[in-house]
């Protein structure tokens, strides 16, 4: 799986990773984080989430990373948003109001970058990864984050052997030990979600939870 794959699913509009509405548990579980409302949230693996729109509308500050030009192009015209853009060794930076989005490879992001990120969400990165990857973003990105900084991190489990991936099923055991020790984590709910799910349902999987964690950089 490389980049290739990801420009290629947008462009054949195989995103159905994209919902049509800020994710319910997020809006559920990110007052508990206690941020102060000018906190500039950082959101990897983006696309052209909804999310991003609901935290600016929170007073939170936005940076994005995503790698298909179609999708932060996409998400600026659905906002009816003009964006600035300029280049940097990042990539290329789309800027409207509280929002930036970086059209670039999230692996080359830096600490400079990324350090007045307070918080961080992750509702569809790490589940987009196969295991290699996973590995390389929780022990890579994650790091680049500064100390303090808190988050959400939401995954899917079921029996991995009964559906190919992405996204796919990361146990709780696994978060635990891709994050510790430089991360504090709690376990904030788990939701069963097969039966609204019928994509799955019809690949064949017989159990599928939904895992809200919270997390803090040491």
């Amino acid at each position: 799986m490389n980049a290739e794959f990801w420009q290629q699913r947008w462009r054949e509009r195989q995103i159905g990773f994209h919902q049509d509405r800020p994710s319910p548990l997020l809006l559920k579980h990110w007052p508990s984080l206690g941020l102060a409302p000018d906190s500039r949230v950082f959101v990897p693996l983006a696309g052209k989430t909804l999310d991003m729109a609901w935290f600016a509308s929170q007073g939170h500050r936005v940076l994005g990373v995503e790698l298909s030009r179609i999708a932060v192009e996409e998400f600026f015209a659905e906002h009816g948003l003009t964006p600035e853009v300029e280049m940097s060794r990042y990539g290329r930076h789309y800027r409207a109001g509280a929002i930036e989005l970086i059209c670039g490879d999230a692996f080359a992001l830096d600490a400079a970058l990324l350090s007045d990120c307070a918080a961080v969400f992750d509702r569809a990165a790490l589940i987009a990864l196969p295991t290699p990857l996973r590995e390389r973003y929780a022990g890579e990105l994650y790091p680049r984050l500064p100390s303090g900084c808190r988050g959400l991190l939401i995954t899917l489990e079921y029996p991995q052997h009964e559906k190919q991936g992405p996204p796919f099923s990361v146990v709780e055991q696994e978060v635990y030990r891709l994050y510790a020790p430089d991360w504090r984590l709690r376990t904030l709910e788990r939701r069963d979600i097969l039966a609204q799910q019928p994509a799955f349902i019809a690949d064949g999987v017989t159990a599928l939870d939904t895992v809200v964690y919270a997390l803090e950089r040491n």
